[in-house]
């Protein structure tokens, strides 16, 4: 679908029709496959379409040209339920989504588009994470939601952006984007109409008698002559979604395509809320009765970025070795957490590169406990001044003298001659000193009745280094490293 540039009228639906939906509730299916329904095909994927297959076909009829092919019954519930998933996705986009009917999504873009960066940035992204999600969508757009419903089910990438033009871009139409009844069309046939341009023709007076007050205010819906009210989809207050996979897996990086859809629902859904998680579940789900695998996503802060979680994702299915076959797929996410929204630079300032999905990345190879971060606190004791907290903890404000976070386990000695300090080179002091006593790290010094009794200084070698250095009676001697 091609677009130009914005469009001058405020209100831009954009209809997504998911006209392979019966099929495609199934993720990452190999080979032709179709779905049936009272042993009609009903849905053929484009392997299926390649060997002769065609919607009404009998099943008897399409195995006889591909015996190897998949076949489905139709699921009307777990229709819904992707559909659904769908829509949840779409709240990433714009927070006014509307399902329309069993296989189309309605999304009002008019207001959002310059945080995408106009139209054609977000329908190419819209229409790149719909694909990587498996689904075969066709999209269109127009000022009404009812136009773009019509030019969507048409089979073509319909555009329409002025509305002054809605009734000579709907004209070419055929009739069967209406959605009558059987009935309808026959009606239709009888008076020579086959494409919308001859209903437009045709008095709405004269329509309503024939097909009852509906079909007008169709039409009048479409133009945009009268309000088209939808109903809103209704966003859940909690993120829980299943999926069941088309067949066993054995592999958890084959889990991946599946469980990517389920993390653009859970995307879109943070986005409506604006808020993030911090941590997310997704359950394996074993036959026979086994315990369920799960595995915990981790976030170094809250996030609500696709790319993001899919990383995060792939890195723990790359080390999991799976107990049994897979058969569904369940995500979790119970504790969002309220991201506020951040000012932009004045000047578009491209900030540095986020320490987060490192530390993510490294978490998800190395396990949680792994990476840590380190925060300074109050304690005149320089074993116990820092302390290891959750990376992205804020850290407390110093308000005493320097301390390093790198200690040695052992003082190292520093050679004194009369000219200076040296350790690897001489050493220069540029504070202290600080005097520390008493209370030591060395428990059973105090024990014994000894009084520890240390001069600190901050000193910097001749390499650069920034060293905490002290003086007791036996000398001079390393502690810690700043820098």
């Amino acid at each position: 679908m091609s677009a130009g540039a914005a469009p001058a009228v405020h209100a831009l639906w954009l209809c997504l029709h998911c006209h392979r939906l019966p099929l495609e509730v199934f993720a990452q299916l190999g080979g032709p496959a179709v779905c049936v329904a009272q042993q009609r095909v009903l849905s053929a994927n484009l392997q299926a379409e390649e060997g002769g297959i065609v919607q009404g076909m009998r099943l008897a009829a399409a195995l006889s040209l591909l015996p190897g092919l998949v076949v489905f019954e139709r699921d009307v519930v777990r229709e819904q339920e992707t559909l659904h998933g769908l829509a949840c996705w779409a709240g990433g986009f714009s927070p006014h989504v509307h399902v329309a009917g069993a296989d189309e999504l309605l999304v009002e873009i008019g207001g959002c588009l310059r945080l995408f960066g106009g139209l054609r940035p977000l329908c190419q992204r819209m229409q790149q994470e719909i694909t990587g999600q498996g689904f075969d969508v066709r999209m269109a757009l127009a000022p009404t939601p009812r136009a773009a419903q019509w030019l969507a089910r048409a089979g073509q990438s319909g555009v329409c952006l002025d509305a002054g033009r809605l009734q000579e871009a709907l004209a070419p139409l055929p009739v069967g984007v209406l959605g009558l009844s059987q009935a309808g069309y026959d009606t239709l046939a009888a008076l020579g109409v086959s494409h919308l341009e001859g209903l437009f023709a045709l008095p709405r007076a004269g329509l309503a008698r024939r097909f009852g007050v509906e079909l007008p205010t169709w039409l009048a819906q479409a133009l945009g002559e009268v309000p088209d009210l939808r109903a809103p989809f209704v966003f859940p207050e909690t993120f829980t979604q299943k999926l069941e996979l088309p067949a066993k897996v054995s592999l958890a990086p084959m889990l991946m395509f599946a469980a990517r859809r389920l993390l653009a629902s859970l995307s879109g859904w943070l986005a409506v809320r604006a808020s993030g998680v911090s941590e997310c579940s997704l359950l394996l789900l074993h036959e026979d009765g086994i315990s369920p695998t799960r595995l915990v996503l981790a976030f170094a802060e809250p996030t609500r970025e696709l790319a993001r979680m899919e990383r995060v994702l792939r890195e723990r299915l790359d080390r999991c070795a799976l107990v049994a076959d897979v058969v569904w797929l369940v995500l979790e996410a119970k504790t969002p957490v309220v991201m506020p929204g951040s000012t932009a630079g004045l000047f578009a300032q491209s900030a540095a590169q986020a320490l987060g999905p490192v530390v993510e990345r490294l978490r998800a190879r190395l396990g949680k406990d792994a990476v840590h971060g380190l925060t300074v606190r109050e304690d005149h004791r320089p074993e116990h001044a820092s302390a290891v907290v959750a990376q992205g903890t804020q850290a407390d404000l110093q308000t005493g003298p320097p301390r390093p976070f790198w200690l040695l386990s052992e003082p190292r000695a520093i050679a004194e001659r009369k000219e200076g300090l040296y350790y690897k080179g001489r050493l220069r002091r540029v504070a202290g000193p600080e005097r520390i006593e008493s209370g030591w790290w060395c428990e059973h010094a105090q024990g014994a009745g000894e009084d520890v009794r240390r001069d600190y200084y901050v000193a910097v070698s001749e390499a650069g280094e920034w060293l905490w250095i002290f003086r007791d009676k036996a000398g001079w001697w390393l502690h810690g490293v700043f820098a």
